[in-house]
C-alpha cells in the first residue's frame, strides 16, 4: 500500500538509521531501517496532529522568562 510520500532513508555511520519524511521536514531514527520507518510515521502522525491544534502556546512558566 502506497502513501505517495517521499521518505529519504539514510544509514548512519555507527549503524543506525536516520528517516525523513520530505514533504513536512519530520525526521525520526532507529536502530534498523523498519524501526526508523516506524518511528517516522509516529513522529509525522503527532506533528500533524500538533499542527492542526489552533490553541495558543502555554505561557512560559519559569523565572527566566519574567522580564
Amino acid at each position: 500500500m502506497s502513501t505517495g510520500r517521499e521518505i529519504r532513508l539514510i544509514e548512519e555511520d555507527d549503524g543506525g538509521w536516520s528517516a525523513v519524511d520530505e514533504e513536512t521536514g519530520v525526521a525520526s531514527q532507529g536502530e534498523t531501517r523498519r524501526e526508523a520507518l516506524s518511528n517516522l510515521d509516529e513522529a509525522v502522525e503527532l506533528t500533524k496532529e500538533a499542527r492542526a491544534d489552533e490553541s495558543d502556546a502555554p505561557t512560559p512558566d519559569a523565572p527566566w522568562f519574567d522580564s
